[in-house]
């Protein structure tokens, strides 16, 4: 069975590695968590490039550097009744699949997708991490293959 091709939009079970882990040298994130994929690209060598972005039980301290997820899509997407907010601030990239997917169903491939963000929540999200990355307020961690 093969994994399930990404978009915009997705939401995934991934290994995200936060930036501070990143900068302390670690190579695989701590705990597997939700990630929104905010966008692919094919590269020359046919490769697809994925940018995901973290969801998170923390509060920002910044309202402004994250989107919070309804509790209705929460729920859609098969996720716990806490609240959870999308960071916007840092991402990780890395070529699909890769090794961090982490499928809910040991074995199956295409359990690593939760849903997808319903268009107008994605679409905020997308609009504010265009203007925080004008104002150079996002950074990314290349992950490795």
């Amino acid at each position: 069975m093969a994994f399930p091709e990404p978009f915009p939009g997705l939401v995934i079970r991934y290994a995200y590695l936060w930036r501070r882990e990143f900068l302390q040298g670690r190579e695989e994130g701590v705990k597997d968590r939700p990630c929104a994929i905010l966008l692919t690209v094919s590269d020359a060598e046919g490769d697809r490039r994925v940018v995901v972005l973290p969801i998170t039980h923390s509060p920002p301290k910044d309202p402004a550097l994250a989107v919070e997820i309804p509790a209705a899509t929460k729920r859609r997407l098969g996720l716990d009744g806490e609240r959870s907010w999308i960071i916007l601030t840092e991402s990780n990239r890395f070529v699909w699949p890769g090794p961090d997917l982490r499928p809910l169903t040991p074995g199956e491939p295409t359990s690593v997708v939760h849903g997808e963000l319903p268009r107008a929540l994605f679409e905020q999200m997308r609009e504010k991490w265009l203007a925080l990355f004008a104002e150079r307020k996002t950074q990314g961690v290349e992950r490795t293959e």
